[in-house]
This record gives structure tokens, sequence and C-alpha cells, in this order.
């Protein structure tokens, strides 16, 4: 699959942007880690802020829409105190246009971008009135077309995860999208929760990057611990994605099992920060800083015996020793044979200013 070339490499979100040769856009995935209670939702709003996250994410369903009424009336076989069957627990997680027009507020007052994954038509129409800063297609609705098409219409960023579909369902996904708009981020993900090491696939980073070329990737994870987030980041994930909860007592499907609590994401955002300064200079070069380190350590022709005045110096004369500040001893040709001009003491670093070259 070949892009048009003139897609975008950098996509602009409030006043960030996201892609290559910009800070890794860090996405707390709040989700459904309220749990219906909207203060537990003001609290990681203004938590996910403290930690560094760039963005705070919700997820909306108008569930007649999303699921069939037998789904909806089966039992809930966990977290049972948010409701005895799916339905009622799925419920208990939604919240209001209102509610979510405030925690806009209260993300945009703390620099955050805020956006909320919209799981059928209908919620994508009251988020479109609300206002979203940019758009997420939920892996489980990448061949939704009709999800694609009205999000990508509205023209603003979208993130798009890959979890559960395969190549060619990936491009379809894309090309639908670019067909309304090239404001598109795809994320690598696996839809396993959690998702073994064995399976994350982070790899597959480097192999989307380059068949989408130049639209931005990044990365959506569910694994435990972020190590292997911090993996994509070093592989070129324009934007990674976590869970994010208060606390991983809570009930819900995650809290525990693939979110990060405060101290987890602050410490990610952290070391994502710093692989960003390693990686960033790509020159390959000798550092101004590294110089008095190699006059001190590197290596010199020394001599290993007195090297008297007049003398034609023999390799077996020479030996290579610290400091570095002398003659190289990848230049061991250009002395062997010549004559020295001073009287040279045993154990000397060898100079230009003592040898006839």
């Amino acid at each position: 699959m070949r892009l048009d070339s003139t897609l975008p490499r950098a996509i602009k979100i409030r006043d960030k942007y996201v892609g290559e040769g910009h800070p890794t856009f860090v996405i707390a995935e709040v989700g459904n880690n309220h749990n219906g209670e909207m203060e537990l939702a003001r609290k990681s709003v203004i938590s996910a802020a403290l930690a560094g996250a760039d963005a705070v994410k919700f997820q909306r369903r108008r569930l007649n829409e999303v699921f069939t009424q037998d789904l909806l009336s089966k039992p809930q076989t966990h977290s049972t105190s948010l409701g005895k069957t799916y339905g009622e627990y799925r419920q208990k997680l939604e919240l209001s246009d209102e509610q979510f027009s405030e925690l806009k507020n209260i993300a945009h007052s703390l620099g955050l971008a805020f956006f909320v994954t919209a799981f059928d038509l209908k919620s994508a129409e009251s988020l479109a009135h609300i206002g979203m800063d940019c758009w997420k297609i939920a892996s489980f609705d990448v061949n939704n077309r009709p999800l694609l098409e009205f999000v990508a219409k509205i023209g603003q960023p979208v993130f798009m995860s890959t979890g559960m579909a395969d190549q060619e369902e990936m491009d379809e996904a894309v090309n639908t999208i670019l067909k309304h708009s090239n404001q598109l981020i795809i994320k690598h993900c696996v839809s396993i929760y959690p998702t073994p090491d064995e399976d994350l696939n982070i790899g597959a980073i480097t192999a989307m990057r380059e068949r989408y070329r130049p639209l931005p990737v990044g990365y959506s994870g569910h694994e435990v611990g972020f190590v292997p987030t911090i993996a994509a980041v070093t592989l070129g994930a324009a934007s990674v994605e976590r869970h994010f909860t208060l606390d991983k007592a809570l009930p819900g499907p995650d809290h525990s099992t693939v979110s990060l609590d405060p101290l987890e994401f602050t410490e990610m955002v952290k070391q994502i920060r710093r692989i960003e300064r390693a990686v960033k200079d790509r020159e390959v070069r000798l550092h101004d800083r590294e110089i008095s380190m190699r006059n001190k350590h590197g290596k010199s022709l020394v001599s290993k015996i007195p090297i008297p005045q007049g003398t034609l110096v023999r390799e077996d004369m020479l030996t290579c020793k610290s400091p570095g500040h002398g003659i190289k001893p990848t230049l061991i040709h250009t002395v062997v044979g010549k004559t020295a001009k001073v009287d040279i003491p045993a154990d000397t670093v060898l100079t230009e200013d003592q040898i006839v070259l």
C-alpha cells in the first residue's frame, strides 16, 4: 500500500503536534474507570494532568445501538456491584452530555486535550455537538464503515486503533477515512486484556510506519506495566495511549488488569521523555563533551624505551597507552622509519614536534 506523500507527517491537536519530530503525545484513557461516578471522573482528569498526560479520553455508548438485547440481558459475571446484568453494568458506566461538557472544561483548564471514544453513530452525534478536540475509533469499530465515515467527515484529527484487524481490514479502514480527511493517526493495538509480552507484536510499529508513511503511527497498549510502551516509543510511536485509574482495587474490568495508577503513569511519562532526549540526535559524531574523556583515556603512541635524537624509529620501540592527546596509534605507519628530532625518554607520549614526519 502506498499513500500520497503529501499527507501530513504531523497532526495538530490543540496546541501540540502528533508526529515525527515532536514529543510523544501521551493519552490517559480513563475510559469507563470512573465507574459512573462524576467525582471520580473529575479527579481522574486532574490526576492525569498531574501525571504528565497530554490528553484525557473517555468512552461513550448508546447501549441499544451497540449491543443486542440478548447480550444486555445476560448475567454479569464480573464486578456485579455495578449491575446484575451486562446491560445494568454497562449503563452504570455511562456519563451524560452535560457531564462530558464539564469534564472537557476541566481538561482544557489544565492544558489537556479532551476526547471520547464513540462506539456508535448516535454517541458520535452527541459528542460532535459537545465538541471534541479529536476522535478515537476503537479497534472494535475498524470495520464499522458508517462510523468511520461520520467521524472522518467532521475533519478533526482521528486516532484509529487496529486491534483485531488484519492487514486488509486496516488498509480498507485507512482508505475509508482518507477519502474524507487526511487527519489520521494509526495506532498499533492488540485487543487482549491484558496482553502477554509474547503477543504484543510491538515490532509491527516499524512495518506500519513504513506502510502508512507519512502518516503518524502510535501505540495503544494493554500490557501489564509500561516497559513495552517505552519500547514502542523507541520504535517511533508518535503517540501512546494507556488506561488510567485512580485505584486498581476499584470494581470494573480495566482497573486492575490493564490500567496504570497515577504513580505508574507519572513514571512512564518520565521515562518516555528521557527516551525522547536519548534518541533525538541521530547524527554519528564525536560529541564535544567526549573530548576531555578522549584526551584522558584515549590511546596515543608511547615510547617503550629511550629514543635518542637522530634515531630511526622502529615499531618495537613503541606501544599504545593513555592519555590520548598524542599521535594516534592508527598513524604508527607515519612514525616508523622516521627520525627522532629530540631525545625521547622512555614512557613518553609521542607528539608531532618530536618526530621528523
